[in-house]
């Protein structure tokens, strides 16, 4: 008799979520944002689902000194309508980056993520910040301590008792 082989899936409590804190001062956008959508996505995790969401929080630092290569600053042009007949707006990379850098990495990361609802659930996972101070020291800190704080704390609770 042949045993069946059964696929394992993880259950909405099993997923581990960590913080990663990347910093985008120099480094490329295409290549950072890459690299940030499959951190959202959880593809550097053995256990990853494509219907699951298995991806960790990102936090990227020094968003403004993100660079890009050839002609791009000049060359790219971000499109958006305001509604209104003939309103088509174009910002060129170079005067996006100067306004708001926060944007033109949240438009890379999300033009990298499936185009579904868990896409759109992944984005709020993804915190970008020009410069290099962010509010969630907590959370990275304490990421990797949680876990064992709790079960230290069961084992003080049993050794009073």
């Amino acid at each position: 008799m042949m045993k069946r082989m059964t696929t394992y899936s993880l259950k909405g409590g099993q997923i581990e979520k960590n913080w990663q804190v990347l910093d985008a001062d120099g480094q490329t956008l295409g290549r950072l944002s890459t690299r940030v959508a499959a951190l959202l996505m959880g593809k550097h995790k053995p256990t990853y689902s494509p219907h699951l969401d298995m991806g960790d929080f990102v936090v990227i630092v020094n968003a403004s000194k993100i660079r890009v290569t050839g002609a791009k600053l000049d060359d790219k042009i971000y499109y958006r309508h305001t509604g209104y007949m003939g309103g088509l707006k174009e910002t060129v990379l170079r005067d996006m980056l100067a306004k708001n850098p926060r944007r033109v990495l949240e438009l890379a990361v999300r033009g990298m993520l499936p185009r579904n609802k868990l896409a759109r659930h992944l984005l709020g996972h993804l915190k970008v910040y020009s410069g290099p101070d962010h509010p969630h020291e907590a959370q990275v800190k304490g990421a990797g301590k949680r876990r064992t704080a709790a079960l230290a704390g069961t084992a003080a609770e049993t050794e009073k008792a």
